[in-house]
């Protein structure tokens, strides 16, 4: 039996995936190992320190349930899911720029008819929110759908009431002939994400605050196109240059205008955020691996490194 070495190591774990029948799973789960490992000596991690890690983990597992997903909101809040999001943004061609999904996501949001309140009997301050969807180029897609979902003004989200059951805040819009959606709701407030679990206990020890600025979501699906995740952010918030999660972008903030057409009896708010969205056509999921194969990102100088303890390992 050969006694192995720190970059041995690695060498023997990349082999044992030499016969993986799935090459996106050899692929993905080489590089996985390779910069774990590297994690590991960069870091000169103890076993202490690992089960410390194994044991947040299991933390965040138990935490998850149909109400509350702690995985994704981990994954958020390390910026995981905001470079997931740019880096298939970045092979998609031009269009509306991608934002998170989040964990409070729920399918199922009913069909409202346009122009629509999502809001129901919540209260808080009215607003209309419109705008067009097009192909990028100008031209209209009509029957475009857009599932819309937001916190309340009081910093929650529907499925994070006492009746998680019932729906609010959410809805399905259809763009007319024209392309264009209409539907009212609330002003959003920022609030912090949830940070009373082990998320809320590794943003304290890295220093920093749970707080997303004011938001509204949006997923927009169009026969043809690329779906798009998105949302749009309210300019002028606290938190629009620190958002927690990293999913604040310029190009998806927008301020408050006057409503032209406001009336008294607020069927028309005082307010709203006139927004269009772009998509972009579908891309095979192949094409885009190709892209990327012929668009190799530029090495850094650890990555050299890393390559070259590699390259010594296969002769220990």
């Amino acid at each position: 039996m050969k006694t192995l070495t720190e970059n041995g190591l690695t060498a023997a774990a990349l082999e044992r995936l030499a016969n993986a029948p799935d090459a996106r799973i050899r692929e993905i789960m080489t590089a996985l190992i390779r910069h774990l490992h590297d994690f590991v000596r960069e870091t000169a991690l103890t076993p202490a320190e690992w089960k410390s890690g194994i044991d947040f983990l299991t933390a965040v597992g138990h935490l998850t349930d149909e109400r509350r997903q702690e995985f994704v909101l981990l994954s958020d809040t390390l910026g995981v899911s905001a470079m997931v999001d740019l880096v298939r943004h970045r092979y998609l061609g031009r269009g509306t720029a991608s934002s998170l999904l989040g964990p409070f996501y729920r399918p199922g949001a009913p069909e409202l008819p346009y122009g629509a309140n999502i809001a129901g009997a919540t209260p808080g301050e009215p607003i209309k929110i419109c705008g067009w969807v097009t192909d990028g180029n100008g031209r209209a897609i009509a029957g475009a759908a857009l599932d819309i979902w937001q916190a309340a003004p009081n910093g929650k989200y529907d499925i994070q009431e006492d009746d998680s059951t019932k729906m609010n805040l959410r809805g399905t819009f259809r763009t007319d002939t024209g392309g264009r959606y209409e539907f009212r709701s609330v002003k959003p407030n920022s609030y912090p994400v949830p940070n009373d679990g082990p998320v809320g206990v590794l943003l304290r020890a890295q220093g920093r605050h749970p707080y997303r600025p004011a938001h509204i979501h949006f997923i927009i699906t169009a026969d043809g196109y690329e779906p798009l995740i998105t949302a749009v952010y309210i300019a002028g918030d606290s938190y629009i240059e620190s958002d927690a999660v990293f999913g604040a972008k310029p190009s998806l903030t927008i301020a408050y205008r006057k409503n032209d057409a406001a009336d008294e009896d607020a069927t028309e708010p005082a307010q709203m955020i006139e927004f269009d969205f772009a998509l972009v056509p579908a891309v095979p999921t192949l094409q885009v691996r190709s892209q990327r194969a012929t668009k190799p990102a530029r090495a850094t100088k650890r990555s050299r490194n890393s390559h070259r303890a590699r390259k010594t390992a296969q002769k220990d």
